[in-house]
C-alpha cells in the first residue's frame, strides 16, 4: 500500500474544497428534479489535476460531508436524505465518473499531443454517461418512470453544459497540473 505524501492530502483536501464550494450553486430547470450544477465541473477540474487516485478521493470526501449534513450538495442541501432523493443516483454516480476519467486522464494524459487529449476528451465522456446512468436508473426508480422518460428528464437537457464543463476543467486543469508538477507539489500522472 503507497502512503499518501503530506503535500497530497493537502491537495485532496482543496479539491474536496473546490468541490463544496462549486457543488451546492445549482439551477432547476422547470419540470425536473435535476439542477444544473457547478459539482460537475469542480469534479472534472479535481480529475484533470489530481488524476484518479487522489480526484477520486476527493469526491468521496465531499460526498461524505454532504452525507453528514453540510449543505454541499446542489441547492445548499445535506444529509442522507438527499442521497436517497431523486439525485442521490447522480450523486454516488460521481464517484465512478471520477474513477472513469481518471483512469483516462492517468493511462493517456492529455499532456501528450492532440491525439491523447482526444481519448482523454472521450474517457471523460464515458465516465459522465456512466454517471448519467446510475443517475438515470435512480431517478426512474423514486419517480416511477420509464427509463425513456428519467432520461428526458435527467440527461438530454444537460448534455451541452457537461460537454462545456469537460473541455474547460481539462484545459484549466492541464495549465494548474503543469504548474504543480514544475513546481514539484504534484508528480506525473
Amino acid at each position: 500500500m503507497q502512503k499518501i505524501a503530506t503535500k497530497q492530502m493537502a491537495l485532496i483536501g482543496l479539491m474536496a474544497a473546490v468541490i463544496c464550494l462549486l457543488g451546492p450553486w445549482s439551477l432547476y430547470l422547470p419540470l425536473t428534479p435535476v439542477p444544473i450544477s457547478l459539482c460537475t465541473l469542480a469534479i472534472y477540474f479535481a480529475i484533470s489535476v489530481l488524476g484518479m487516485k487522489l480526484g477520486t478521493a476527493s469526491v468521496i470526501i465531499y460526498i461524505l460531508l454532504g452525507l453528514v449534513g453540510l449543505p454541499v450538495f446542489s441547492g445548499f442541501s445535506g444529509g442522507a436524505g438527499k442521497l436517497f432523493g431523486p439525485t442521490g443516483g447522480y450523486i454516488i454516480g460521481y464517484i465512478f465518473m471520477a474513477l472513469i476519467c481518471g483512469l483516462f486522464i492517468d493511462k493517456f494524459s492529455c499532456r501528450r499531443g492532440l491525439s491523447n487529449k482526444l481519448v482523454s476528451f472521450f474517457g471523460m465522456l464515458i465516465g459522465t454517461a456512466v454517471c448519467y446512468l446510475f443517475g438515470t436508473f435512480w431517478l426512474a426508480y423514486q419517480l416511477s418512470l420509464d427509463f425513456p422518460a428519467a432520461l428526458s428528464m435527467g440527461v438530454l437537457p444537460y448534455i451541452p453544459g457537461d460537454l462545456i464543463k469537460i473541455i474547460l476543467a481539462m484545459l484549466l486543469g492541464y495549465q494548474i497540473h503543469t504548474r504543480l508538477l514544475k513546481a514539484g507539489i504534484i508528480g506525473k500522472l
